[in-house]
């Protein structure tokens, strides 16, 4: 679990990374249940500063591989955000948090 875990962040991280490149929308998921999925929209139209935004999609959990979410980001078409569930923040600051949570992960052992 440790392992997948891992990658997923490591997806996370990228994705986010790649806002920087003149910004844009990246969904991340983090929650899998059987009926839908939670995902973070995170929207950047500087590549400096972003808002996450906390929501639901219908696509369902069995349907996505957790470790390898990418091909399955693209379908988040019925994005309903979670009210009260929204902050903005620098790019940099989004950053660390994903990367502390890795490092966090990492010091659990495998």
């Amino acid at each position: 679990m440790g392992a997948r875990l891992a990658h997923l962040l490591e997806q996370w991280a990228a994705q986010v990374e790649g806002l920087r490149r003149g910004g844009g929308t990246a969904y991340l998921p983090y929650a899998f249940s059987d009926q839908c999925t939670a995902w973070l929209r995170v929207s950047s139209r500087d590549g400096e500063t972003v808002e996450v935004q906390a929501g639901w999609s219908l696509i369902e959990a069995w349907g996505i591989e957790p470790s390898n979410y990418l091909a399955t980001a693209p379908e988040v078409t019925d994005f309903d955000p979670i009210t009260g569930a929204r902050i903005s923040c620098s790019l940099d600051d989004l950053t660390a948090c994903i990367a502390a949570n890795g490092i966090a992960l990492e010091a659990t052992g495998p």
